[in-house]
């Protein structure tokens, strides 16, 4: 028998919020709704969800500060933001603070459930590579932290994000519209640039390795390799 899934899901709309809890309580998932942000807080305490499911524009404590709060004590539990917004600007606001996902409102249940299964299956992926091996470099990623001669340097959340996909793709292409929708949530020109500047980090902290190397595949992406 499969596990139930544990869902807070904070949504200040009475009718949505209902209609979205017996829809994934039909699919094997347990739902805990909370009507405002200060709500949700205290339902994450009391119940310790699998994912958070956070409207962003909530009474007494919106979604964004709520998530805020919540990665303080967790920087691993999953969360997706539901939001009216559309701007690039939110999108990136929203990850900033702390979120995996990001759900534009009107959305279909079996948009929500699929992307609730993919957020649960990286978790339970990236459980299993807590030490990685990058040629002389081990990197823990749960750590977000990377080792050379037993020294320890701490990784940015993004900086350990983005090194954890080209560990995955190691001598191969990491597409650079799919890290940037992932991590940065557009592929604009300015996202691209700020993900340069990360990739320029990256290597200043590899670059004690001479076999280590990541390129720019000019048109597809980076590749890692070593």
């Amino acid at each position: 028998m499969s596990k139930i899934i544990k869902v807070l899901l904070a949504e200040d709309e009475p009718s949505l919020g209902q209609i979205v809890k017996e829809s994934l309580e039909t699919r094997n998932f347990k739902v805990f709704h909370a009507l405002n942000g200060e709500e949700a807080y205290e339902v994450y305490k009391k119940n310790l969800p699998d994912v958070l499911v956070l409207d962003v524009m909530m009474p007494k404590k919106d979604g964004f500060t709520l998530a805020k709060e919540i990665r303080l004590e967790n920087k691993r539990l999953p969360i997706i933001f539901l939001t009216a917004k559309s701007q690039p600007k939110d999108v990136v606001e929203g990850f900033q603070h702390g979120g995996n996902d990001y759900l534009k409102k009107p959305f279909s249940m079996e948009e929500l459930i699929v992307r609730i299964n993919a957020l649960l299956d990286r978790v339970k992926l990236k459980n299993n590579y807590d030490s990685i091996s990058i040629g002389s470099y081990v990197f823990h990623y749960t750590k977000q932290a990377l080792s050379f001669n037993n020294e320890l340097k701490k990784l940015t959340h993004r900086e350990s994000e983005l090194l954890f996909h080209l560990s995955q793709n190691k001598n191969e292409i990491l597409d650079r519209s799919f890290i940037l929708k992932k991590l940065w949530g557009d592929d604009d020109f300015f996202n691209a640039r700020s993900m340069d500047v990360f990739i320029s980090k990256l290597r200043k902290k590899l670059k004690y390795d001479e076999n280590i190397q990541i390129v720019n595949v000019r048109g597809y992406g980076y590749k890692l390799i070593c």
